[in-house]
């Protein structure tokens, strides 16, 4: 009633309501807290697409891939001789990120390290496999590497939402996003970073995450040969 009579009677009126815009999880709005965990997962892209991609293309450029051939060794054995070394990098990568996001940088890690490391454990199972599926195929490290940058390191870059914002980007660009790892990696790491273990996001990340290893994995299993003629 009294702002009412104020109005009425030409009275300069003090504004009851005042609003004030804020950020849910990044309140500050620091650019830090966003671009450091999308960042992770360019170091991750480079550990174990662009790495591993050189592996088994130096073997066959050196001629030692024959060698290993020609003993009893199973598939599966050489699979895991190339990738658990790439992992165990990997791990050590992501355990000297998080340190120096959260001590030296100060971001937030506000979501369980054992969410985080299987998050990370399944992005890098999909990176390995990419990686050693482009060195098994092309036997060439040179040419390897060129399409680890095209297919693993750019995407990681420019369609997985760390750089730009994905929902301004055009529909059919956004459809290409969705066959990207990076993407999910991407968003798991800032919501366990910004928000914490919010579920029902982790865990469509997580999914997609599982079947693109699975994916990458096993198309390098199979395209990895066994003996000498290539079986």
């Amino acid at each position: 009633q009294l702002w009412l009579n104020q109005r009425q009677s030409g009275q300069p009126v003090a504004a009851t309501l005042t609003l004030q815009p804020r950020y849910w999880f990044n309140p500050t709005t620091v650019s830090r807290n966003y671009l450091v965990p999308g960042s992770i997962s360019v170091i991750m892209t480079i550990i174990g697409a662009l790495l591993t991609s050189l592996v088994v293309a130096r073997e066959w450029e050196r001629g030692t891939m024959e060698a290993l051939l020609s003993t009893p060794v199973t598939r599966s054995e050489l699979l895991l001789s190339k990738i658990i070394p790439y992992y165990l990098l990997g791990m050590a990568a992501m355990a000297m990120c998080v340190l120096v996001a959260t001590l030296i940088m100060g971001v937030p890690l506000r979501g369980s390290l054992w969410v985080l490391f299987v998050v990370t454990s399944l992005f890098l199972g999909s990176a390995l496999g990419l990686g050693l599926l482009l060195s098994t195929t092309t036997r060439n490290q040179f040419i390897a590497a060129q399409f680890a940058l095209t297919a693993a390191f750019l995407p990681a870059i420019m369609l997985s939402g760390f750089v730009f914002e994905i929902r301004s980007m055009p529909l059919p660009v956004q459809a290409v996003t969705y066959l990207i790892p990076a993407r999910y990696f991407v968003s798991a790491l800032q919501t366990l970073f910004q928000a914490g273990e919010i579920w029902p996001v982790l865990l469509i990340n997580l999914l997609f995450l599982l079947l693109s290893a699975a994916f990458w994995l096993g198309l390098t299993a199979w395209r990895t040969p066994r003996r000498l003629d290539g079986n």
